[in-house]
């Protein structure tokens, strides 16, 4: 697909379906809007929920990895990735998660990264839910591409101590699923 192709509304294969009547993805132009996500997979199972000795609990890193993860499988239909995020949104359902939530996403995002919010609400969907981000992005052109991978590449050559950017991020995930 190329950056002027605009398919509209998308409901992507092999992500969780909507619980609702909304697309995973929303194209319009350039512009890419992508719905509330969660850790809640494919077979309706979330990442990062388990009984342990009778007791619910709950792992905002395993979460929060696999809330960034089902956004870079939700862009790629569209010729996206999250160097492409210029825009998130996260819910939290307590901010006791952020220092977890904040952990992961320097894994994936460096200062660079998408402008982002972090709000508390009261509850997701499905109690086992303890995170959803929304995500907006704007598709590649050739020349925003070479210019990003160069500005991230300088990022890295100056400042070894500054976590991988998400173009270097989605490369490495673009290899290992060669």
């Amino acid at each position: 697909m190329t950056a002027d192709a605009t398919p509209g509304a998308l409901v992507v294969a092999g992500a969780a379906t909507p619980r609702g009547r909304y697309p995973h993805v929303k194209v319009v132009g350039r512009t890419v809007y992508v719905s509330g996500t969660s850790s809640r997979r494919e077979d309706d199972s979330i990442a990062g929920a388990a009984t342990i000795d009778g007791a619910r609990t709950w792992d905002i890193r395993v979460q929060t990895r696999a809330v960034l993860d089902a956004i870079a499988h939700l862009l790629a239909p569209v010729g996206a990735g999250l160097a492409d995020l210029v825009q998130v949104t996260t819910y939290l359902v307590s901010m006791d998660d952020f220092d977890g939530y904040n952990e992961v996403y320097g894994q994936y995002f460096d200062q660079t990264g998408p402008a982002r919010t972090t709000v508390a609400v009261h509850q997701l969907p499905h109690p086992d839910l303890r995170i959803e981000i929304q995500a907006v992005a704007v598709l590649p052109t050739a020349a925003s591409t070479t210019a990003g991978a160069t500005a991230s590449a300088t990022i890295a050559d100056t400042d070894p101590e500054t976590a991988p950017t998400a173009r270097t991020r989605a490369s490495q995930n673009e290899q290992e699923s060669s």
